[in-house]
């Protein structure tokens, strides 16, 4: 078992780990028990009832946060020409094509979400086990390949997130930051299970949405009471 701290331990007592609770006061004890000097992220943790060894049953997909992540991602995007113009007038930090292409195979990272155009497909396809490696590929299913770079770009700037099921059946994602209020944060969240709910597989059996704990970047988690997002 991993030794905690004195502050930790201390903001554990706020949250009674056996209890569940509705998403507001989750919400409010999770922020209360944030010690940390820095603006903390709230990360939720979302247990579904699906094998995550089987490919019907992968959930995976994106969301716009209505109250965005507190988070500014720096998005590159390859294109060319007309639409490159269209990525650069949309706000995307860093615009180009074989260059850009050039500077990742040469260790460059500043970035933290790629968008490309379809036709760029071929030539970006020669870092995917630069960008696989890291969860930076390009990929249709989380809107990040598309002749639609505007669009992309600004769903990204405004908070949207990529969910996706990992190996022990959990979705991990961020919902804001401890300074959000406890309704924007509430909101987020709500948007992100909404989500799930419509990605459920038509092979999932029994109960799907199983377990939702939120929690600070360094602080104790808090049980959601399920019930009241079935």
């Amino acid at each position: 078992m991993a030794k905690h701290g004195k502050k930790y331990v201390e903001a554990a007592k706020l949250i009674d780990s056996e209890a569940t609770y509705e998403a507001l006061e989750a919400i409010e004890l999770v922020k209360k028990a944030a010690t940390a000097k820095f603006d903390e992220t709230v990360e939720v943790a979302v247990r579904l009832g699906v094998d995550s060894r089987k490919q019907d049953q992968a959930v995976r997909g994106v969301v716009v946060l209505p109250n965005g992540t507190g988070k500014t991602k720096r998005v590159l995007v390859f294109a060319k020409g007309e639409k490159a113009k269209e990525a650069e007038a949309a706000g995307a930090d860093y615009v180009g094509d074989s260059d850009m292409i050039n500077k990742i195979q040469q260790g460059w990272f500043d970035f933290d979400v790629c968008v490309a155009t379809p036709d760029m497909m071929a030539e970006v396809g020669k870092l995917g086990r630069i960008l696989g490696g890291k969860g930076l590929m390009p990929n249709p299913k989380a809107g990040t390949v598309t002749f639609d770079v505007s669009k992309a770009v600004a769903e990204i700037k405004a908070g949207k997130i990529e969910y996706r099921l990992d190996r022990a059946g959990q979705i991990l994602a961020p919902i804001g930051k401890v300074s959000f209020d406890a309704e924007k944060l509430a909101e987020n969240l709500k948007t992100l299970i909404d989500a799930l709910n419509r990605a459920k597989p038509a092979s999932a059996k029994g109960v799907y949405l199983k377990n939702i704990a939120i929690s600070s970047t360094m602080g104790p988690g808090a049980r959601v009471n399920v019930a009241s997002y079935r």
